[in-house]
């Protein structure tokens, strides 16, 4: 899942000139997502306290970004 992430962020950034960032929204307790997006450079810029619901139960979100000069110097 790693390599597939890290291919799409760098095409979408390529084919994409205009974009100046990327972002995923995980779920808070989603530990394997938050670590792919970490291995790919992706970091955490905060959590949106409630605002999923899942299985009928209401949670927070993750907001993880990555910026274009970031997989550039990468």
């Amino acid at each position: 899942m790693t390599a597939a992430l890290r291919a799409v962020t760098a095409y979408t950034l390529h084919e994409h000139p205009e974009l100046r960032r990327i972002y995923a929204v995980p779920y808070a307790g989603s530990a394997a997502s938050v670590r792919v997006l970490e291995k790919v450079g992706y970091r955490c810029e905060g959590r949106m306290r409630q605002s999923a619901i899942k299985d009928g139960q209401i949670i927070d979100q993750l907001l993880y970004a990555i910026l274009r000069d970031e997989i550039e110097t990468a």
